[in-house]
C-alpha cells in the first residue's frame, strides 16, 4: 500500500502512513503560469494500492480538483485500488436547494469523486438533510468518527464533578451528547436560531449548574464562528470558571479563531483533520485503522 499526502495534508498524511505501517510517498504537485495543476506521482503506482491523502480546506476547489486528477491519474497508470482519504469533506453542507436555481453541490461533488477513486474515507462529514454517505456515493464509502480522540482529550484534562460539555445546536448532539455520555460529563444542547449566514442567536434551554465549573463546547466544525461565539456569550453570563471550545474541522474562516479569543474562550482545539495552530487532537490513527 502507497500512502501519498497531498497538498493540504503532508503532516496528517505522514501519520497515517506511519499509523499504518507504510512509507509516506510523493506526489508532486505545481501550478503552471497560467495558474493550472500539474501532479506527477513520483513513486510507481502500476499494480499497486494506492491512498490519497488530501482534506478539502484551505482552498477546497483546488484541494477538489487536486483529488480528482490524482485519483483518475492513479488509475490510468494501473493501480489496482485508489483510496481517497479526505479528512475534512468539503461542498457537504449545500445538501438542498434552497432557493430555485442553485446547485445541490454535495452530490456533483460526490459525483465527482466516485469517477475518481474506488473508495472514499472521511471523517464526521456534515450529514443533516442527508443521513449517510450512501446516498451520494456509489463506491466504497467510509464515515470515520473523531468522538473517541475528543472524549480521550477531555478526560485527560477535565473532570465530570467541576465540568460540563454543551453542544451549540441540535445538529451537535452526536458529537457533544454522544462524548458526555461516553465519559460520565453532564451535558447541555442549546436551541439555535439562524437570521442568515452570519446572524445567530443561542437559546440555553436545557439548564445545568455553569457558575464555576469549566463548560467544553463541541461542534463538528468552526467556520465563520459565529455559532461558537454565541454559545459562548451565553454561558459566560451564568459565571463559568472557563469555556472552552472544541471541534472536529477547524475551519476557522474571516478570522474566527481570534473572534472567539475575543468573546472570552480560554482554549480553542480542534482535531489535525485540517492544518492549523488549534490542533490538539490527533485523528491519523482513528484513519489508519480503515485502511
Amino acid at each position: 500500500m502507497l500512502v501519498f499526502p497531498m497538498t493540504n495534508s503532508k503532516a496528517l498524511g505522514a501519520k497515517i502512513a506511519e499509523a499504518a505501517g507504510c512509507k509516506a510517498m510523493s506526489i508532486e504537485s505545481e501550478r503552471f503560469p497560467d495558474g493550472e495543476l500539474h501532479l506527477r506521482f513520483m513513486d510507481e503506482v502500476n499494480g499497486r494500492d494506492v491512498v490519497l491523502v488530501q482534506s478539502m480546506h484551505p482552498n477546497p476547489n483546488d484541494a477538489l480538483l487536486e483529488m480528482v486528477l490524482a485519483g483518475m491519474t492513479a488509475k490510468e497508470l494501473g493501480a489496482r485500488n485508489v483510496t481517497g482519504i479526505a479528512p475534512y469533506l468539503a461542498y457537504m453542507r449545500q445538501d438542498k436547494r434552497f432557493h430555485a436555481g442553485e446547485c445541490v453541490s454535495n452530490r456533483v461533488v460526490a459525483h465527482m469523486l466516485s469517477q475518481s477513486v474506488d473508495r472514499i474515507v472521511t471523517v464526521d462529514p456534515h450529514l443533516h438533510r442527508v443521513r449517510s454517505l450512501a446516498e451520494l456515493f456509489h463506491i466504497g464509502h467510509r464515515k470515520v468518527s473523531a468522538n473517541n480522540a475528543i472524549a480521550d482529550y477531555i478526560s485527560l484534562r477535565f473532570s465530570a464533578h467541576d465540568s460540563v460539555i454543551a453542544g451549540p445546536d441540535i445538529e451537535s448532539s452526536q458529537w457533544a451528547r454522544s462524548i458526555a455520555e461516553k465519559i460520565g460529563f453532564g451535558s447541555a444542547i442549546f436551541l439555535k436560531e439562524r437570521f442568515g449566514s452570519r446572524h445567530v442567536k443561542i437559546r440555553v434551554t436545557e439548564e445545568l449548574e455553569w457558575k464555576g465549573r469549566n463548560a467544553v463546547i463541541i461542534d463538528d466544525i468552526i467556520s465563520s464562528g459565529h455559532t461558537m461565539i454565541e454559545a459562548v456569550k451565553e454561558i459566560r453570563k451564568r459565571k463559568p470558571k472557563a469555556v472552552h471550545c472544541i471541534c472536529v474541522h477547524g475551519i476557522f474562516a474571516e478570522g474566527a479563531y481570534e473572534k472567539l479569543k475575543k468573546a472570552g474562550a480560554k482554549s480553542i482545539v480542534s482535531t489535525n483533520s485540517i492544518a492549523h495552530r488549534s490542533n490538539a487532537i490527533d485523528i491519523s490513527g482513528t484513519i489508519a485503522k480503515e485502511l
